[in-house]
């Protein structure tokens, strides 16, 4: 009687293990298919995106979407093989892209640019120098192309030096910092987050 009782909790022990394997095998799994062909896991490198994303700032792209301009994406790097930039979609097919005293312009209309309101901006105009550097494409942005500058612009490398980038390039948009814990945030669509406005209620 005893020796029975014994082994129905070695049994129960194990099938309880094996439950544990078989359930870590399956979210294992999950994450793993929804990493290669959704999302993707991405860590910024470097200050061209200060101080919108800091370096070593973990992000959360996906991988499918429709580039609009100010679109915070993940490229492969035009000049540099094997590496990824991350950097802001300015122009978008057909447009006409123009930098004038610190002032965008697309297709001749002023381009209002919030995310360049910080202190980098502030301490170049204070030292009486452009923030971006006086610039006009010599031609629209092709069909499947997209110009993209990084947001500290006086030291971001990007479409201003390497030109337009090719649709195939680009590999994700940033939807989601996760970490520093404490600068939690989403760069979703406004539709994007209606949508999940009306989910949540």
């Amino acid at each position: 009687m005893v020796e029975t009782k014994k082994r129905n909790d070695d049994e129960s022990i194990g099938r309880f293990v094996l439950d544990i394997i078989i359930m870590f095998a399956i979210l294992m799994g999950i994450y793993y298919f929804i990493f290669s062909f959704f999302l993707s896991n991405e860590t910024v490198s470097g200050p061209s995106m200060q101080p919108t994303f800091e370096n070593g700032d973990r992000l959360i792209a996906v991988r499918h979407f429709t580039p609009k301009r100010n679109d915070i994406v993940i490229l492969k790097a035009p000049d540099q093989k094997g590496a990824l930039y991350i950097k802001r979609i300015i122009g978008t097919p057909g447009d006409m892209v123009t930098s004038k005293n610190d002032k965008l312009y697309i297709n001749g209309k002023q381009i209002a640019e919030p995310y360049l309101n910080n202190g980098y901006q502030r301490k170049s105009h204070k030292l009486g120098e452009l923030y971006t550097n006086n610039f006009t494409l010599k031609k629209r942005v092709p069909k499947d192309s997209y110009f993209v500058m990084g947001d500290h612009r006086d030291v971001s490398k990007d479409s201003r030096y390497f030109g337009f980038v090719k649709r195939s390039a680009l590999v994700g948009r940033v939807v989601f910092r996760y970490w520093p814990f404490t600068q939690w945030k989403t760069f979703l669509s406004m539709k994007f987050q209606k949508i999940l406005f009306f989910i949540t209620i």
